[in-house]
């Protein structure tokens, strides 16, 4: 899937003085890189929202095709970057903060924890574009088409969505998948109205578990929902039937008595996979690393074709696809199996939670 619209970026908020030449070289480098300014454009592809520690104002997405990069001048760097920044990061309805001291260097951080630096020097504004590109060329695939036609048989369930909820819950024991993360204590209530109305979420939760049902369904974990407890069908659960590229939309069979929630965004990697790997039979995704594992080269977003692109063609060139570990650069681990229960005792005592950030 190719971007199909213009290249346009945009600026919202006033930079404070230390960000105005900051601003200035971003600017010119993602113009050299083929990407046009625009004030005040309507659907602009990635905003660079100027904030400051008294005021995070955010950028009042108009399309969910909008990526939006927070900046922040400090004086100094916290001493736990992440815990200090984060708040500002989901007040200001960001995919990435850029915490910027002058003289030192940038510091990012992303919605999924995680946090590296380009310090000032040679080709800082290269750099720092580096980072951002990823963003701003991705494509989001987290529109849900809901069918109410599942089968009666299914509304309670099957084997293989109560393999998943006992994965759920070793996951939790091995303290992998955190609670969701409670974004109404941070968002002002409008703010959280209109990240309902655009993403239809609310709230923020880390990795996702699937099976497959059948040749061209599969189950998979909602979004947004406490993966140690995935009981419910519809809502914690749901049967994955297809992916419209027209629509750009993922197609779920739910039951006609439930109002379900939306599916992990990472549904079209996984929709990928089983596809084109009759073999696989479930996939976990992680935010934890195992040592010599391959990874994808750039930081695209969760719910992107593009992140999809990238974990597909690790597994396509893993010596055995139903078996493979593929990292995700500054991000986890996508890891197939023939089982639940098979990833599972393949990855029992492996896996690192930290993950590198590079």
């Amino acid at each position: 899937m190719q971007r199909k619209d213009a290249a346009v970026f945009t600026f919202n908020g006033t930079p404070t003085p230390g960000l105005r030449e900051f601003a200035r070289g971003l600017k010119e480098v993602f113009e050299r890189n083929g990407y046009a300014y625009a004030e005040n454009p309507e659907a602009p592809r990635l905003v660079l929202n100027f904030i400051s520690a008294d005021e995070a104002r955010p950028y009042r997405r108009r399309a969910k095709a909008t990526f939006v990069v927070s900046i922040i001048e400090l004086p100094e760097m916290p001493a736990e970057p992440v815990k200090a920044l984060y708040p500002y990061l989901v007040r200001a309805l960001s995919n990435m903060m850029i915490a910027y001291t002058p003289g030192e260097g940038a510091h990012f951080l992303t919605l999924e924890l995680g946090h590296y630096v380009e310090p000032e020097g040679e080709a800082f504004y290269e750099r720092v574009y580096a980072r951002v590109n990823p963003i701003a060329c991705s494509v989001l695939v987290i529109d849900n088409v809901f069918e109410p036609s599942l089968e009666p048989e299914l509304w309670e369930g099957d084997e293989q969505t109560r393999a998943l909820y006992r994965a759920g819950r070793k996951l939790a024991e091995w303290d992998l998948l955190p609670a969701p993360f409670p974004i109404e204590t941070i968002l002002p209530p409008d703010d959280l109205r209109h990240v309902k109305r655009l993403y239809g979420i609310g709230g923020l939760s880390y990795g996702n578990l699937s099976a497959r049902k059948d040749e061209r369904r599969f189950w998979m974990s909602a979004s947004g929902v406490d993966k140690s407890n995935l009981s419910q069908i519809g809502r914690d659960l749901l049967l994955v039937k297809d992916y419209d590229e027209e629509k750009n939309a993922i197609i779920l069979q739910v039951p006609p008595n439930v109002t379900p929630k939306r599916v992990s965004v990472d549904a079209i990697e996984h929709w990928m996979i089983y596809r084109e790997h009759p073999e696989v039979n479930a996939i976990i995704h992680v935010h934890a690393w195992m040592d010599g594992v391959d990874s994808t080269q750039f930081n695209y977003p969760c719910g992107t074709y593009q992140l999809a692109e990238a974990v597909a063609e690790k597994i396509r060139a893993a010596p055995d696809p139903a078996s493979a570990v593929v990292g995700l650069k500054n991000h986890g681990l996508t890891i197939t199996g023939r089982s639940v229960d098979d990833i599972l005792e393949r990855i029992d005592g492996k896996l690192l939670p930290q993950v590198p950030m590079s």
